[in-house]
């Protein structure tokens, strides 16, 4: 028996030198692809020595005699850091992803293909100034110099995600930029979406009731449109749900409740305190490990230029330089139209036109699926755009038999320079100078919120559509191509753009809300991104007769819901301190514990409190019961509480609060009993979460923010590597937006936010600060992957500085490129 035993132990023990021999093996060859950020390397592709100082925080500051030469090098060190990134967005635009994941993505591909991004991209390289394509050429080259320097150097394939997938690294090219741009484009644009969303709800539902669910952005004068029926005679067939492959980790392709976002407000040199001009900025986008955004400094020949960046382009998109300062938010321009072209009857290959039958334009492609047989796609293409299958998008629900639909969108150019137009802007001395940058971008449209020593503007930038004022639906729904007048006759003069310059109040905000309220075709846009974080910003501006760069930063990090200050006490108005006192462990006592908390609660959406998560339960439940039996699976459109829906109800506007009967049952419910049966409803899901302790509950453990690696996020163990997770305040309507997932098992993780925040102070620019969401680094093993996440988490920042001297000190690498002799 002891014998056994020996044995045992000496084979238990040799497993484990074993395991541990192999342990330190595998991390020996993924830590092979960590940079030393201290190597210097001598190459071509460069006319003179560069540095590469990356700061304390890994914020590269580049510095070299030439613009070709610090592009070179901000390629190197997104190479350098990003690798897998890169390629990941660069197959994606090329509609590439199943060569390496299969059958999982071949949706995703086909749609990419259909839209013809990549395609689009290497046409518009041609059109890009002198300037910017040599930037193009030499950030390509950087790109292409460390991938050199992987193959050469055994390097860990460059990122430890090549060893679990293709390690070939084909060589980056400008078209690669440009596909990202318009990348970049896909996912900040959700108007084909809500015109499909709402021709489904003009099928079901009254003009009246569907102005309640679909509400128009108050103060808008809109004239009634026809319903859908009328306009498209035929049979339609029932909605679906939504498609699979929208929102999944892999697809650029978002719902509309997550189609772009951001904050961004500034302040005239007579409205700060210090004298300087002032402006905030935070882009909303999807929350990933790495973030999207990656923070450098580039020293050009106009001076240092500092801000984030994504890897991929040689642009830095949202920043400052010594002059001028720059933020972006979601213009939410209505850049794309569903057109239904009627097949010609006689002729499948024909479409009708006011002009006669046209020929669709046709060409193959291959779709090349791992473990599987190649797909030929047939891609075809009317004079609006590219036409889409009906199993996206829910299209065949909209579109009669006979008929298919196209897509006219602005993006889909061939002569895009919104490059060119973001180069410019980098240069610019002045808000001037930066507003005339703006005339050459194309998609996707954006606000640019624009600062200098003497003032601020906004500018929308982005080619809006010149439709006719005879359109059918004015855009709003899919419109009848054979008509002339429901296709796009060009684009406005870039004059007719929504600018503001030097307001009176000194201040300029965006939150997604209303800029305008013109009439249409200059309308801009009937549908807009927000209309509650618009009122608190409101409310904050007028605190204070003069501003700073911490009054900015406080009201970035502001976490009281305004939703929750008008919605709560209209839905409660007759269950607040209402009904018998009841026993513990009892429904109705949950109910009137709830009930106490929430009358106490001043609306803040504090990770450490109970109040948001049985607020924002309460208003889930709510809208569901309030919809579900008018629309049914339609409901599931309408996964985040519409607070302008809810308070039409509960107001009874136009008689909206006809919403709280249950149709299919005899009774005839009131507002008050719907809004008691959510709420109990509400606590019960969330007692079998977190215990039926209420006092316990805390927003932050439902509200997770969710920075997960987009490959490797699901995969069992490594997950627990690649993934990070935190608890975060704010919520759907709060200034630090933190967007809720809205579906699945937690439908309160926090999936989209501001993963860039930036506040520029022009009185001392070096004062000025940012912070992105998760590191500078891609590489799950490096300390800089997640090492500024818990400063973002917490609302702290780092120094935006272009003094080389503060970058210098405590720097993590100071790297020399130097270029190779002429043989």
């Amino acid at each position: 028996m002891l014998t056994a035993f020996r044995w045992l132990l000496r084979i238990f023990t040799g497993l484990m030198a074993l395991g541990l021999l192999a342990a330190v093996l595998v991390y020996y060859v993924l830590t092979r692809s960590l940079p030393d950020y201290n190597e210097d390397f001598t190459l071509k592709g460069i006319t003179a020595p560069v540095e590469i100082v990356r700061n304390n925080n890994n914020v590269p500051h580049i510095f070299g005699k030439t613009e070709q030469d610090v592009y070179f090098a901000l390629g190197f060190a997104h190479a350098q850091d990003r690798l897998w990134q890169m390629t990941m967005l660069r197959r994606t635009a090329q509609g590439r992803l199943s060569e390496i994941f299969g059958a999982r993505t071949v949706k995703i591909d086909e749609l990419v293909r259909r839209l013809d991004i990549y395609g689009l991209a290497q046409q518009s390289v041609k059109v890009q100034d002198e300037r910017t394509t040599v930037a193009l050429q030499s950030y390509a080259a950087g790109v292409n110099a460390w991938i050199s320097q992987v193959n050469l150097g055994a390097r860990g394939r460059g990122a430890p995600e090549f060893f679990f997938f293709s390690n070939e690294i084909a060589a980056w090219s400008p078209a690669d930029s440009l596909s990202i741009l318009k990348l970049m484009a896909l996912q900040l644009s959700a108007h084909l979406e809500d015109e499909v969303l709402r021709a489904q709800m003009s099928l079901v539902l009254p003009a009246e009731r569907l102005g309640d669910i679909l509400p128009d952005d108050p103060g808008q004068g809109v004239a009634a449109l026809p319903d859908y029926a009328s306009l498209m005679p035929g049979a339609f067939p029932a909605a679906t749900r939504k498609t699979a492959y929208v929102d999944t980790p892999l697809s650029p392709f978002h719902s509309r409740d997550f189609a772009g976002a951001s904050n961004a407000w500034a302040a005239t040199p007579g409205k700060a305190a210090a004298g300087g001009s002032l402006l905030a900025n935070d882009p909303h986008l999807g929350l990933t490990a790495p973030s999207i955004w990656y923070l450098a400094r580039l020293q050009l020949p106009t001076g240092g230029v500092i801000g984030g960046t994504i890897p991929g382009m040689p642009l830095v998109l949202v920043g400052r330089s010594e002059r001028l300062g720059w933020g972006l938010t979601s213009s939410y321009m209505d850049d794309q139209d569903v057109v239904i072209e009627r097949v010609n009857p006689a002729n499948a290959q024909e479409y009708l036109t006011p002009e006669g039958p046209k020929k669709f334009t046709s060409r193959q492609t291959i779709l090349n699926i791992k473990g599987e047989d190649p797909v030929t796609l047939t891609l075809r293409w009317s004079e609006a755009g590219p036409i889409l299958p009906g199993t996206h998008y829910d299209l065949a629900s909209v579109t009669p038999a006979g008929s298919v639909a196209a897509l006219e969108w602005t993006a889909l150019s061939g002569a895009d320079t919104s490059m060119t137009a973001a180069m410019k802007l980098m240069s610019a001395g002045s808000v001037a100078e930066a507003i005339d940058a703006g005339k050459l971008f194309v998609a996707p449209s954006q606000n640019l919120m624009l600062v200098d020593a003497n003032g601020i503007a906004m500018q929308t930038i982005g080619a809006m559509p010149a439709r006719d004022p005879a359109h059918a639906t004015k855009g709003r729904m899919p419109a009848p191509g054979w008509q002339g007048k429901n296709r796009w006759t060009g684009m406005l003069p870039y004059a007719d753009n929504p600018s503001f310059v030097n307001p009176t109040s000194g201040l300029l905000g965006n939150t997604n809300n209303k800029t305008v309220d013109r009439a249409f075709p200059l309308h801009v846009s009937f549908e807009w991104g927000d209309t509650q974080r618009i009122q608190r910003w409101l409310a904050l501006m007028k605190t204070r007769a003069v501003h700073t760069r911490d009054s900015f930063i406080e009201a970035q990090l502001d976490t009281v819901s305004p939703t929750a200050r008008n919605i709560l006490p209209l839905i409660g108005a007759d269950l607040w301190f209402t009904g018998e006192p009841a026993a513990e462990g009892t429904p109705e006592r949950q109910r009137q514990k709830a009930l106490d908390l929430l009358a106490k609660w001043n609306g803040e959406m504090n990770e450490h409190l109970p109040e948001p998560l049985i607020a924002e339960a309460w208003l889930r439940a709510l809208q569901d019961r309030l919809t579900r039996d008018e629309i049914g699976p339609l409901a599931d459109e309408f996964s985040h509480p519409e607070p302008v829906f809810i308070e039409r109800v509960y107001r009874n506007i136009g008689g909206a609060s006809v919403w709280c009967d249950v149709v299919q049952s005899a009774a005839v419910e009131t507002c008050t009993d719907i809004a008691r049966i959510a709420l109990d409803q509400a606590l019960l899901e969330l007692s079998e979460v977190y215990g039926p302790n209420i006092e316990s509950w805390r927003w932050g453990d439902a509200h997770q923010a969710t920075h997960d690696h987009p490959v490797l996020g699901d995969v069992p163990v490594l997950r627990y590597f690649v993934n990070i997770r935190q608890s975060t305040s704010g919520g759907d309507t709060t200034l630090l937006r933190g967007r809720t997932k809205g579906t699945g098992p937690n439908p309160y993780l926090n999936v989209h936010a501001g993963g860039y925040r930036g506040v520029y102070d022009f009185a001392d620019p070096d004062s000025s600060v940012f912070v992105q969401a998760t590191g500078q680094s891609g590489h799950p093993l490096s300390r800089f992957y997640d090492d500024l996440s818990e400063l973002w988490r917490r609302g702290e920042y780092i120094p935006m500085s272009l003094d080389p001297e503060l970058a210098r000190a405590g720097a993590v690498g100071d790297m020399i490129l130097t270029p190779e002799a002429p043989q």
